[in-house]
């Protein structure tokens, strides 16, 4: 299920030197916005709650998961990456990033499988490690693939 979402259309791989978190996010919501899971107003929504909230969506060392209340414009499931090879500081120092996953959901149940999976991906360690040293956008579609296969299999 996870390679169905994040593919050679979901996931990105860029610099992040000098980017602020707010534009961080936008580039990595630009694919679902870009095949219309998401609206912009979905994207304005993440953006905001963080500024209200603080840095509730850093999930893990590295890693933040964005998303928002369905109503604030998600149109379908979907998920995408976007990885930087330097970090971007998530509202301070304190919570640097360079995994950025957004997560699009339409109700408070049918996501709950895509959650369940990319938790697989993201506390495996070798995996996770494996996700914070790729150095191209094949290398981590390789990375999920091989954790969509184990869960596959593990059913």
């Amino acid at each position: 299920m996870l390679s169905d979402l994040l593919n050679r259309e979901t996931i990105q791989l860029i610099s992040g030197e000098a980017l602020t978190w707010q534009e961080t996010i936008r580039l990595a919501a630009k694919p679902l916005v870009d095949n219309d899971s998401v609206t912009t107003q979905y994207v304005d929504a993440m953006i905001k709650v963080v500024d209200e909230e603080g840095p509730y969506i850093n999930i893990g060392d590295h890693v933040a998961l964005a998303h928002t209340r369905p109503e604030n414009g998600s149109n379908r499931i979907s998920l995408a990456l976007l990885k930087t090879t330097e970090p971007v500081d998530l509202v301070n120092k304190e919570h640097p990033v360079t995994l950025w996953f957004v997560l699009s959901a339409v109700d408070n149940q049918s996501h709950l499988q895509v959650i369940r999976q990319l938790m697989m991906l993201l506390t495996n360690e070798t995996a996770l490690n494996a996700l914070k040293t790729a150095t191209s956008v094949d290398d981590l579609i390789k990375i999920i693939s091989a954790i969509d296969n184990t869960t596959e299999e593990s059913k």
